[in-house]
């Protein structure tokens, strides 16, 4: 009786090792592995533009003292956050009218539509929006018809809106969507039979509920938007130095990976601390 309970014991033991040990595996070597080399790196020095292990705070004190990089940091927070905030409010119309005004079969299908973009590449998607935005582009034609002459668009922050937005608004809406659709619709009813018109439904039972949907929503779109590279250098023509920019200039500036390193150290820590801000708000019951 007792081999058999220890043979048990040993298989229950192994089985929940093989279906467990992926997830550790894959964070030790794509997450926690990556970030300990780039913290290792970052007290490592360049002598004649060879890479020397070494252990000195120079690289932090040089990158952390400079004005330049807060000034990077703060516009990059800054976008990400505008980007945030404004493929929420464009995405949460749509979510709504997929969850709650179309059939299942509907709702399938324009789903799929919205992540069919992810087929294509995104620096292709970056490129098209120059036709709109430059000064002779459909945007300004469009505006001359009308009468009213329109400058180029194209290397302004609108144009970085414009480029981010289309990086992270079908992801928003898919994620926003997947949350409404799992709303108990008992609580719309009772909503409405007490008495609460749309208005109060919608801020009342909706949003609370689809909060998760919506919160995560908008930490993947400040993500995306805080490392992307594409967006600022073809479509701000790399006049806005964000911090993805400011890594690829101080790699270029005589092999200065340990500084870029301590860059992308930060970067990793500011999304590190708005994901678990963002997920704690979420997931928060009153």
């Amino acid at each position: 009786m007792k081999s058999f309970v220890t043979r048990r014991l040993y298989s229950h033991a192994f089985y929940g090792v093989t279906w467990t040990s992926p997830l550790p595996i894959w964070l030790a070597f794509f997450f926690i592995g990556p970030v300990v080399l780039l913290l290792w790196l970052s007290f490592w020095d360049v002598r004649n533009f060879v890479l020397t292990p070494d252990f000195q705070l120079d690289n932090w004190i040089r990158i952390l003292s400079a004005d330049y990089f807060w000034t990077a940091y703060f516009r990059t927070s800054a976008f990400a956050a505008a980007a945030a905030v404004t493929v929420s409010l464009l995405a949460l119309p749509c979510s709504l009218a997929i969850s709650f005004f179309f059939a299942m079969r509907g709702r399938l299908i324009l789903l799929s539509l919205f992540i069919v973009p992810f087929f294509t590449s995104y620096l292709v998607r970056v490129y098209s929006w120059q036709i709109y935005l430059t000064e002779n582009g459909i945007i300004s034609r469009l505006a001359e018809f009308f009468g009213v002459n329109a400058a180029s668009l194209l290397n302004t922050p609108f144009a970085l809106l414009v480029g981010f937005v289309t990086l992270t608004f079908p992801l928003v809406i898919v994620t926003q969507s997947i949350s409404m659709l799992s709303i108990d619709r008992t609580l719309i009813d009772a909503a409405y039979n007490l008495g609460c018109g749309p208005a109060r439904i919608l801020t009342a039972a909706v949003l609370p509920a689809a909060k998760p949907g919506i919160v995560i929503g908008a930490l993947f779109a400040f993500i995306f938007s805080f490392g992307d590279f594409v967006t600022p250098t073809y479509l701000g023509g790399g006049k806005f130095t964000t911090l993805s920019i400011l890594i690829a200039d101080t790699v270029k500036s005589g092999q200065q990976w340990p500084r870029a390193a301590v860059i992308a150290i930060m970067m990793i820590a500011t999304l590190l601390s708005v994901a678990l801000v963002s997920i704690a708000i979420a997931y928060r019951r009153k």
